[in-house]
């Protein structure tokens, strides 16, 4: 054998050995090797769910009372959950079977024209009300720590109050750090700490509920909630009955993100089938957590439930134990704010990239070598967008700092559109559902239904918000 042929099988064998080196680190879409799994997927849907929109279920309970609260509360669980798992089988294009990155790359295979541009509208508009929703929440949480630290020192008849604009930019400069995160498939480790959390001040909140009820003090309840001529007048009776149902809707947000969470599963089991198990545990967990923090919030505090239930319960003794609670609130809302702004990142990123693909500000980034987390893939274009856009929600959420109104909306502009239309029609047009079939028809009659409790949903929270524009001033946010 001459030395030139022994040279050619030499690079033959390491061309084929690079190649399924190559193949071994790609996924079935020729990307990088995914590494999640249904437990992880599971983390990044309970950091989703049970956000700060637990906070506010005792008193959406107050408003509908004890049979209307939990019934839409158990309704709204079983309509996430089963649009959920239509949305889970989407996300691949139907024709090419490629995998789909993002919610509006879903719709724009199986529905594509207009369809595609409305989502767009509507995921990162809510995304947006999201991460300005979670730095008021955020904020709140960090004066009330010092608040009780204030009421301990000085007496339960100190003023002790402090703005919140402090506590806002110290929480946008912890998420201008984090957001250097480059994407998603990062974020497993922080969400597992955040779900964590999430389970952490739930437990306590319940804690506190079934303490103050085994004092023997009993709060004023009823079967239709807060009463008309004592606690509201027949208006406000009904503009909070629908923002009560908007916060509880806000409280099932993740679709928004459930197409970009599935992007991270591994191929093998089949992504869809993981996706579904996650789904249905993540949903099961957060639908437990949420009725006893609703329903034993509101058996404690009764019709003049606040919406922030935790803030209930005085920021006196134990306060050291509201102070723990505050604390794993802001920890999860830290994770939970990134993983529904990665999307809006990756967004913007891989349209810029589109957009000027010789643009080396936007293209090129260098490596460094960080301890503890080995290698990071600095980009100066990552810094710059992803700073200004924090720093951007962090200004809105001090000019309008309306947290129980926030929440409503967002929950209600969003649940009908992302969590149940663009699922039901997607499947729909996958499955190719004959018009006006029975299947056809009580999906449809679904999507009709939830029309109706979201679009006043919306309206109530826009009443609140307009009611708080006339006394309020920008940037005066106090807790």
């Amino acid at each position: 054998m001459t030395r030139d042929v022994q040279a050619r099988m030499n690079t033959f064998m390491l061309d084929t050995m690079e190649s399924a080196k190559s193949t071994a680190a790609a996924d079935d879409d020729n990307s990088s090797k995914r590494k999640g799994t249904w437990v992880t997927a599971g983390a990044h849907i309970i950091t989703a769910v049970i956000g700060s929109g637990v906070l506010s279920l005792s008193w959406a309970i107050a408003q509908l009372g004890w049979i209307a609260g939990p019934v839409t509360l158990l309704l709204f669980s079983a309509i996430t959950w089963f649009t959920s798992t239509l949305l889970a089988d989407c996300c691949r294009d139907p024709i090419s079977g490629r995998r789909c990155s993002s919610y509006m790359d879903a719709v724009k295979s199986n529905l594509g024209g207009i369809h595609y541009k409305l989502c767009g509208f509507a995921q990162y508009g809510n995304l947006v009300g999201i991460s300005i929703g979670y730095s008021i929440t955020a904020a709140i949480s960090m004066a009330a720590i010092k608040r009780s630290g204030c009421f301990h020192k000085n007496g339960h008849d100190a003023g002790c109050h402090v703005k919140n604009n402090v506590f806002m930019i110290i929480f946008g400069f912890i998420e201008i750090i984090l957001s250097q995160i480059p994407n998603l498939h990062e974020l497993s480790g922080l969400s597992v700490v955040a779900a964590i959390m999430s389970f952490a001040y739930s437990t306590i909140g319940l804690g506190l509920s079934i303490a103050k009820l085994a004092e023997g003090s009993h709060a004023r309840t009823s079967l239709t909630g807060t009463t008309v001529g004592v606690d509201v007048t027949s208006a406000q009776k009904i503009w909070n009955c629908f923002e009560a149902m908007g916060d509880i809707a806000f409280a099932y947000a993740f679709s928004t993100v459930l197409v970009e969470i599935q992007d991270t599963v591994k191929s093998n089991p089949p992504e869809n089938e993981a996706m579904k198990k996650a789904t249905s545990v993540g949903i099961s967990i957060t639908t437990v957590f949420y009725m006893l923090c609703g329903v034993l919030g509101y058996a404690a505090l009764g019709n003049k439930a606040p919406g922030n239930f935790l803030t209930g319960f005085g920021f006196y003794e134990p306060y050291w134990l509201i102070d723990v609670a505050n604390v794993c609130i802001i920890v999860h809302l830290v994770g939970a704010y990134q993983v529904f702004c990665q999307p809006i990142f990756k967004c913007v990123e891989d349209w810029c990239s589109n957009r000027w693909p010789n643009n080396s500000f936007i293209k090129e980034g260098r490596p460094i070598s960080l301890p503890i987390f080995g290698v990071y893939h600095f980009s100066a274009f990552r810094l710059v967008w992803r700073t200004a856009y924090v720093i951007m929600t962090t200004t809105v959420a001090m000019i309008f700092p309306f947290f129980n109104d926030v929440l409503g909306l967002l929950g209600g502009a969003s649940f009908l559109p992302l969590t149940v239309y663009f699922p039901i029609q997607m499947h729909i047009a996958r499955e190719k559902i004959q018009p006006w079939s029975c299947k056809w028809i009580w999906l449809n009659v679904l999507v009709l239904l939830c029309s109706v409790i979201s679009l006043p949903a919306a309206a109530g929270s826009i009443e609140g918000i307009v009611k708080d524009l006339r006394i309020f001033k920008p940037f005066t946010s106090v807790s």
